[in-house]
């Protein structure tokens, strides 16, 4: 079955397109927002082909897919479907107002994460790159290599960081249905060179402009909250106005007092308000991770992966990006691979201890999928349902998440975990970081082994069922809701 004729059978056991409300996906995950649950045949779209599991969270039905498929298949859905679904103008609400605001939290941060993880990994290579053992191999040392070399690296690991606002803000207008060009346009506003930079202030090497004697204004590179409020505010405000404003007037209006508007408002009240915010927040979290003794680490990484579970994991986006904004480290991250990789070990537990062929049949390649940083089909489609498991991965990722803190580790980027996740350690941290997430894999592997599998396995795991030959055009026909004749 090819991507499309997957595509196809995913939308037609999911109701047809007409009861597809609105298509999403993040890095791995299909997430469709449907009017009627009851249409959904669950089972008969976990048995299908590439198909790692699915569930509902947040009010979105998610299919796992993994990385790459995924993307490929979202785009021939919304081929049948149309990128926001049908009935745009219809709002199908699911789950309470704190599960609507993560979901919202999310599909702003999930369009900007691949940058980000691009960026992480130029951190990571650039400071492989200038380390002196390395250079000494080649006869080298930090003064031989050529400034222009340096300044090209930096262009590749400041540019998205500096910028930041800019994209929060772009994406934060696409999402709220305003113009995209507008909101990368307010997005530079909040970094642009006629304001003194954050980073300088901060530094002592700048001060701030002074409004009315009391108000002190500066740019806000490496900011989120201010970004994706004032992208919220102008997206909000875009669309309030072209309701309004004559159609001749429209082209030079509505973008005019968008900017104006936003900015005003963004810079003397939403950017220092939400400024002193998000720094406090980092404070808290910071000082949380450092707890004396590893107990920060021990707490996050235990409990970590029930984060994905309700399906509020993407509040950690918000963190990660603000903290390599802000110094150029990411604190979570180790701590958080040492839980994806003692769901990795859980699970390889299971698969080789059990006896039923269908189990081993899942948990082989959730176990490598986990190791790669995708934790989704092992933890729901093994340790999770299973439970134990569950724990004892929970007890590895404590484990390691307390060595991480006691090692003081900290990723350049983010994005990426496990195996690949070694790019954000190139440094003198790598061989601390394999030691932690060794130590992680092997707690949860040992408790699962002595302690959490089953003896008799009684779960059942749905087999693809055989499928006829259907044509791709028949199956377009079906999920479109057209009769063939």
């Amino acid at each position: 079955m090819n991507d499309k004729e997957l595509a196809l059978k995913i939308i037609e056991l999911t109701g047809s397109k007409e009861n597809i409300s609105s298509v999403r996906h993040c890095a791995t995950r299909l997430r469709l927002v449907v009017k009627n649950k009851d249409k959904i045949n669950v089972k008969a779209i976990e048995s299908l082909n590439k198909v790692k599991g699915s569930f509902f969270n947040s009010g979105q039905y998610q299919i796992i897919l993994g990385t790459g498929l995924v993307n490929r298949v979202y785009d021939e859905v919304i081929k049948v479907t149309g990128e926001e679904g049908n009935n745009n103008d219809e709002k199908i609400v699911y789950g309470n107002k704190f599960q609507r605001a993560i979901r919202t939290f999310s599909d702003v941060f999930v369009p900007i994460i691949p940058v980000l993880v691009a960026t992480g990994l130029f951190m990571g290579l650039r400071g492989l790159l200038t380390q002196e053992a390395i250079l000494h191999l080649f006869g080298l040392t930090t003064k031989s290599v050529p400034t222009n070399l340096l300044t090209f690296t930096q262009v590749l690991t400041d540019t998205a960081f500096a910028f930041l606002p800019a994209l929060v803000c772009w994406s934060t207008f696409k999402n709220f249905g305003g113009s995209s060009v507008i909101g990368i346009v307010l997005g530079l506003m909040l970094v642009s060179p006629s304001l003194p930079s954050a980073y300088d202030v901060g530094s002592g090497a700048a001060k701030p402009l002074m409004f009315f004697n009391f108000l002190k204004v500066s740019g806000y590179q490496g900011s989120v909250l201010p970004a994706f409020v004032t992208g919220i505010l102008g997206a909000n405000m875009e669309k309030w106005l072209r309701k309004r404003i004559p159609d001749a007037l429209d082209l030079i209006l509505t973008p005019f007092l968008t900017l104006l508007i936003g900015m005003t408002v963004a810079l003397f009240a939403i950017g220092p308000v939400l400024h002193t915010v998000e720094t406090g927040v980092l404070f808290v979290v910071e000082k949380l991770l450092q707890l004396p003794l590893g107990l920060g680490g021990l707490l996050y990484g235990s409990f970590g992966q029930l984060l994905g579970i309700f399906g509020i994991h993407h509040i950690l986006n918000f963190l990660e990006i603000s903290m390599l904004a802000n110094d150029g480290w990411n604190y979570l991250n180790p701590i958080g691979t040492c839980g994806n990789i003692a769901q990795a070990g859980a699970v390889l537990a299971i698969a080789i201890k059990v006896h039923d062929q269908k189990m081993k049949q899942v948990a082989y390649p959730s176990a490598l999928s986990a190791a790669l940083g995708i934790t989704e089909p092992a933890v729901f489609g093994v340790n999770l349902r299973l439970v134990k498991p569950f724990i004892a991965a929970m007890i590895g990722g404590g484990v390691g998440g307390f060595l991480a803190s006691i090692f003081h580790l900290k990723a350049t980027g983010m994005g990426i975990t496990g195996i690949p996740g070694t790019l954000l350690y190139l440094n003198e941290q790598l061989p601390f970081y394999i030691l932690v997430n060794l130590v992680a894999f092997a707690v949860a592997f040992s408790i699962t082994w002595l302690f959490c599998v089953p003896k008799e396995e009684k779960e059942e795991v749905v087999e693809p069922k055989e499928e006829k030959e259907v044509s791709s055009e028949s199956l377009f026909a079906i999920a479109s809701g057209v009769r063939l004749k």
